[in-house]
């Protein structure tokens, strides 16, 4: 052998010497995930623990070594030093004062059920390499459509919303025009869909990606509680069918984004039915709600609806990510999304290809996020994550109580919520004047307190609450509180919450 291939036949052996060692840093890292400062779910601990340790960009580079390099060498101990240095200096979404995002705290029987799909590293497109995950899934996929009123439904797990989104949008263009599988969007009418203006974005960046256009993703006016107008709604139909465009696709939204507003499905079935429109209920917030029992309503109609999405990450703390698309028809998923792959689907394999369900799948590759849901289901059952739920919802409603019992502190959007979102402003004590007085310039200087008082926020580590505007009703920044079933509060922690907005609001 020459010199070079001498060099890699030795750097190789030391690599297989030295591997059943390196498996010791799983041992190492699982402590360091079991200390109580990395998960933060400790109610006793809150008051202590921080939830970010945050530093801007060019002085967090400084405090870890982020640089590769070609040849470099580093200990068991030095790889456990960085994944202290990254627990430190990361963000705990399961500390109970994290409600910045729509999602939360974990379940530990979703972590645990995480844990278990990273180790054994598997694909979930074939029963052949994933013959439990691939049950799991089918059982998760018709007990969903069971509850959703989908009595020949079909799904498949997507990696996250937006694409579960896109699904829908894919299987309603297959459904109206088959041919488009095989010669494309060359020679139709252009294709509009319909969504309100409270939406979320990932429908005009699918509108975008498949080809059907930005700008032919229509935007429905909302009413006073955030939900799709039906009037508008039908008004745009009309007018994009007078102007030689081919309407076939109503996105309606069931939790929008900010204000957490869930349109009216039924009504919005009727119009789809009436001009010959797929319905498809973006879910991925407030799908929750199919597991409760004081709320159920909520999502009244969707049974009527061609499709939806809906993310158990958010709400219910599935870890991320965990997202569900789901049709009515149980062969059009297959029947859309299908090609011949005679290297993977085989048809003449030795058991039932069915379960092969890969192939209804954009993706090849595909990560295991049935199994951690599967996990808390039959930990918990689905009927206690509905209480749960019920219970998000109802620390929200106090919520709005105590905000309303301080009026010259802090001021809701909405007078009341549907869902588990509050929205609301605090008011500093140099804003405190008669109504008469809060004339445009306070408004003004009223949208620009959130983002600072978010900016104490980070700095302290005490509390996270994310902030937004919302253009549709010209109204510039206010907080947006988010709670989940875990941590499962209680209602003193809400006089906690508000007392650290006041705190951090005048520093």
């Amino acid at each position: 052998m020459d010199g070079e291939s001498e060099t890699t036949a030795s750097i190789v052996d030391d690599v297989r010497v030295r591997l059943m060692d390196d498996w010791r840093i799983l041992q190492n890292v699982f402590k360091l995930v079991q200390q109580e400062e990395t998960i933060c779910a400790d109610p006793q601990q809150w008051q202590q623990q921080k939830i970010v340790d945050f530093m801007q960009p060019d002085e967090l580079k400084k405090h870890i070594n982020l640089t590769i390099k070609e040849k470099e060498t580093s200990t068991l101990s030095d790889i456990e030093e960085i994944c202290q240095q990254v627990i430190k200096y990361s963000v705990k979404s399961s500390h109970g004062r994290f409600h910045n995002q729509l999602f939360g705290q974990m379940d530990p029987f979703g972590l645990a059920g995480s844990w278990l799909t990273e180790a054994l590293n598997t694909s979930s497109y074939t029963f052949e390499v994933a013959p439990v995950f691939s049950l799991v899934e089918t059982e998760v996929i018709s007990a969903v459509c069971r509850l959703a009123g989908y009595s020949h439904g079909d799904g498949i797990f997507a990696p996250g919303g937006s694409a579960s989104n896109m699904y829908g949008l894919v299987l309603a263009r297959y459904k109206r025009i088959p041919s488009v599988k095989s010669s494309g969007m060359f020679g139709i009418r252009p294709l509009v869909i319909f969504t309100s203006e409270d939406s979320h974005y990932s429908l005009k960046k699918a509108a975008h990606w498949l080809g059907i256009g930005a700008d032919n993703c229509i935007a429905v006016r909302t009413n006073a509680k955030g939900q799709m107008a039906l009037d508008d709604l039908e008004d745009k139909i009309k007018a994009a069918k007078e102007s030689g465009l081919d309407p076939f696709f109503i996105n309606a939204t069931a939790g929008t984004t900010v204000l957490g507003a869930f349109d009216d499905l039924d009504g919005i079935a009727d119009v789809a039915q009436r001009y010959g429109l797929w319905m498809h209920v973006d879910a991925c917030l407030g799908g929750a709600v199919l597991l409760a029992y004081k709320n159920r309503l909520l999502l009244k109609g969707l049974q009527r609806a061609n499709s939806f999405a809906w993310n158990p990450h958010k709400t219910l703390g599935v870890p991320l990510q965990c997202s569900l698309f789901l049709t009515n028809e149980s062969d059009l998923l297959a029947r859309c999304n299908s090609i011949e792959v005679n290297y993977l689907f085989q048809q003449d394999k030795f058991y039932d290809v069915t379960y092969d369900t890969g192939n209804k799948s954009i993706q090849c590759g595909r990560k295991i996020d049935a199994f951690k849901f599967w996990l808390m289901l039959k930990a918990r059952g689905y009927g206690l994550y509905g209480h749960l739920v019920d219970h998000a919802i109802e620390m929200a409603r106090l919520l709005e109580q105590k905000l309303r019992a301080r009026p010259d502190r802090f001021r809701l959007v909405l007078d009341q919520h549907e869902y588990s979102n509050v929205c609301f402003w605090y008011i500093p004590k140099a804003m405190r004047v008669p109504s008469s007085e809060e004339n445009e310039d306070w408004w003004a200087r009223l949208y620009t307190v959130a983002p600072k008082v978010k900016e104490q926020m980070a700095y302290s580590g005490t509390l996270m609450i994310g902030y937004s505007p919302l253009s549709s009703r010209q109204l510039g920044n206010f907080f947006r509180m988010v709670f989940t079933c875990f941590p499962v509060l209680e209602a003193a922690e809400l006089d906690i919450i508000l007392d650290e907005i006041e705190r951090l609001g005048e520093l």
